[in-house]
């Protein structure tokens, strides 16, 4: 392999010759080989709207040292980084320093490198051009920020709002299926299918609100409070104007955090963020797991829905099909709890004026936001979609359930209909056979009042598709 030596304050580091980035980048590859999780491409791509948003910013506040030229080649190599050209020139481990202070100079270099094969004329200096009026310490967690923000609005909500709208398509579907309902996965009174899913879509719903509240947090940057909140070396007005910037160029309403002291040492917003991301998990964890309950079977469960057969289940029992799409979910929501515990644990670690746990928080939260994204999409692609309702083993399974006695309450008394309920089950006879056998009602009384599918209650709560706008 051939190498060229870079240069930074510490001396010479032997450099990849075909790699852009510098001596920092390489320090960092040699000091860190720790594991194989690396700093998310989202974490990259905010570096580039942060990078560009500086240039522009500093172009109008100290053009002398950012002049048109140097703004003009700097933002054309972060449009390569945000067109993905370049993802090969950022390999920096998670397990780095707390700051993430080489991963903003693996960005700077790189950007220096890159703009110096375009234009070897118009040299840009990591530190003085492309790091002008920045700290890591405040572009590490805005380019966190930034990350956090676009690929939950960009990629999770919209995986979400497909999955809320085939799930409206299966209630709306089945407003006419009567099944059993379920309490303490014991039989309950009767509910219809369609309520049944609307109950899903509507936690779903829920959990869609509240992580779009949780945004709001993200929306306010760091940048500006460079080393340690104080703004030094940063001109007047570099912090608001560079936030503007950044919600110019990304789409999504970033501004300045006023307490720029806070915006390093604390990271509550990220945590909070990341609660209704788990509060996503939990719901997809009971979703899945009613959908294999229900799919359970084919002949010794519940089978009161078909799901799709996508692959063999066993490779010993032959045509056994099981809900692994289910089982991807639960894994899933399982790690995204564990992410939890550690992005809460990585956010009380801030030392007097700065978190050094950062890029951890920011590689579980996005983990979390990819993980739920992707199987959500799994799922409703390869399992809800597909779902089939079995109409006459709900029907039979409502008949033979012993709850359907509470709609005699009103006409005989809670005592007396739990008599019926204990008769009918001690002797394996219907409900019927039992009120007669006991006298509490005729014939004719019991038919007119024993109505499952008038115990339903009254129309779906209202399934219109919420807006799909950035919040």
């Amino acid at each position: 392999m051939e190498y060229r030596i870079e240069k930074d304050t510490m001396g010479e580091v032997k450099v990849p010759a075909d790699c852009l980035w510098g001596a920092q980048t390489q320090r960092s590859l040699e000091h860190f080989r720790i594991g194989t999780e690396k700093i998310p491409a989202p974490v990259i791509r905010a570096f580039a709207y942060l990078k560009k948003a500086a240039a522009m910013a500093n172009a109008e506040l100290v053009p002398q040292k950012m002049t048109p030229q140097k703004r003009e080649l700097l933002e054309t190599v972060c449009d390569e980084i945000l067109e993905g050209k370049l993802d090969g020139a950022f390999p920096l481990s998670v397990w780095q320093t707390g700051s993430g202070t080489q991963s903003n100079m693996n960005v700077n270099e790189v950007i220096s490198h890159r703009a110096a094969a375009l234009n070897p004329g118009l040299p840009l200096h990591p530190n003085d051009d492309v790091n002008l009026s920045q700290s890591s310490n405040d572009t590490f967690p805005s380019a966190m920020y930034i990350a956090a923000v676009t690929e939950t609005q960009g990629r999770l909500i919209p995986a979400l709002d497909t999955l809320l709208a085939t799930l409206d398509r299966l209630s709306r579907e089945n407003d006419d299926v009567v099944k059993g309902g379920r309490t303490h996965l014991q039989d309950a009174v009767p509910i219809r299918f369609s309520q049944e899913v609307a109950g899903w879509a509507g936690l779903l719903r829920v959990d869609r609100e509240q992580i779009l509240s949780s945004q709001k947090g993200l929306y306010r940057l760091a940048l500006g409070g460079t080393a340690v909140g104080t703004g030094l070396n940063a001109p007047e007005g570099f912090a608001a104007l560079a936030a503007r910037k950044v919600a110019v160029l990304t789409g999504y309403p970033f501004e300045t955090n006023p307490n720029k002291f806070q915006a390093l040492t604390g990271k509550s917003e990220l945590v909070f963020a990341h609660g209704a991301l788990k509060g996503l998990a939990a719901d997809l964890m009971k979703i899945a797991n009613d959908v294999r309950w229900l799919a359970s079977g084919p002949r010794n469960g519940l089978g009161e829905i078909r799901i799709p057969e996508n692959e063999p289940g066993s490779s010993i029992m032959p045509g056994k099909v099981n809900p692994t799409q289910c089982e991807a979910v639960t894994m899933v929501a399982a790690q995204v709890m564990g992410n939890d515990a550690t992005v809460g644990f990585a956010a009380s670690q801030g030392n007097f004026e700065l978190n050094v746990f950062m890029p951890v928080l920011i590689y579980n939260y996005l983990q979390s936001v990819r993980l739920l994204t992707d199987a959500m999409t799994s799922f409703e692609g390869n399992c809800i979609r597909g779902i089939v309702p079995d109409r006459e083993r709900m029907k039979e399974n409502l008949n033979r359930s012993l709850m359907l006695v509470t709609c005699l309450n009103p006409y005989i008394g809670y005592e007396k209909a739990a008599k019926v309920a204990k008769t009918a089950y001690a002797q394996q006879i219907t409900l019927r056979e039992a009120c007669l056998k006991l006298g509490y009602l005729s014939g004719e009384e019991f038919d007119r009042v024993f109505r499952p599918e008038d115990m339903t209650g009254g129309a779906l709560p209202d399934s219109d598709q919420p807006s799909k706008e950035k919040k």
